[in-house]
């Protein structure tokens, strides 16, 4: 409905507009707090936008790590930050986007510029700064958003970051750094199973504008989507980068199954291969 779409899109803006000079503020001067009030943010977010979360397995907050993560919707934004303390790995075309752009850099986003082989090392550098500061980083391997329905092939130079040697406690010795597959899925609208057909509602890929797909989005009706936290693995476990992107491709694309079919199954990691 037209009306539910409007009263939520008035609600977000009024409760987003006095919190962005804030978390500004945040940014510039405490890592801490820049950290604290994105995840009360978007909590407050995904209960106005009707989104309800379920997740399953156990997130990995001892160390330093990546999360790499099948990317559906510009939703799995604050689905993820609603769930943990995390910042994204987005291409950089995204931070010159208008307001959402503004967003991204307030949740201090990496931006990475694929097209200029000259920024890797210095995207690489500031990665390994925000790991080694302790940030939780997601990762879509995909490089884009899919149908909700199927995990798009992961692409192992998007991963490898995995190989960089990060201390995961202070005074420990360096070692390739976590990376912990994680699948999303949004499986009912209205509480009723979403299916094939209503899922593009809130799946956001190929050409679709955003603007319009969100207020197409907001008009449909209360979301549940389910998070699943599959077990942390490493470069050292697998062997090598390919390696471990077939694994956690595998690992997400089972998890996305389950979820959309109303069941769940871990996929167990077997140390030389894939799981």
């Amino acid at each position: 409905m037209a009306a539910r779409a409007f009263i939520i899109s008035v609600a977000f803006l009024l409760f987003t507009a006095p919190l962005m000079p804030l978390q500004a503020l945040f940014v510039n001067t405490s890592v801490r707090l820049a950290r604290w009030l994105p995840r009360r943010y978007h909590r407050a977010v995904c209960r106005i936008l009707g989104l309800r979360i379920t997740v399953h397995g156990t997130p990995l907050v001892t160390e330093p790590h990546l999360i790499a993560a099948n990317h559906i919707s510009w939703l799995d934004i604050p689905v993820f930050s609603a769930v943990l303390p995390v910042s994204f790995i987005a291409k950089r075309e995204v931070s010159g986007w208008p307001f959402f752009g503004t967003l991204a850099r307030l949740q201090r986003c990496l931006f990475v510029d694929r097209d200029r082989r000259a920024a890797t090392g210095q995207f690489r550098a500031a990665m390994q700064q925000r790991l080694a500061e302790h940030d939780i980083l997601v990762l879509f391997p995909e490089g884009t958003s899919g149908d909700g329905n199927r995990v798009l092939p992961f692409r192992s130079a998007l991963m490898g970051a995995a190989s960089m040697d990060i201390s995961p406690a202070p005074g420990a010795a360096p070692r390739p750094v976590a990376v912990q597959p994680v699948s999303i899925a949004y499986t009912h609208l209205n509480g009723l199973p979403m299916g094939r057909r209503n899922r593009p509602l809130f799946a956001w890929y190929g050409d679709m504008e955003i603007l319009p797909h969100i207020w197409q989005a907001l008009k449909a009706g209360p979301v549940d989507v389910t998070v699943e936290f599959h077990p942390p693995v490493s470069i050292e476990q697998l062997g090598d980068r390919k390696a471990l992107t077939r694994h956690c491709e595998e690992v997400i694309r089972n998890g996305l199954i389950a979820a959309n079919s109303g069941r769940r199954a871990d996929v167990p990691v077997r140390p030389g291969g894939t799981g």
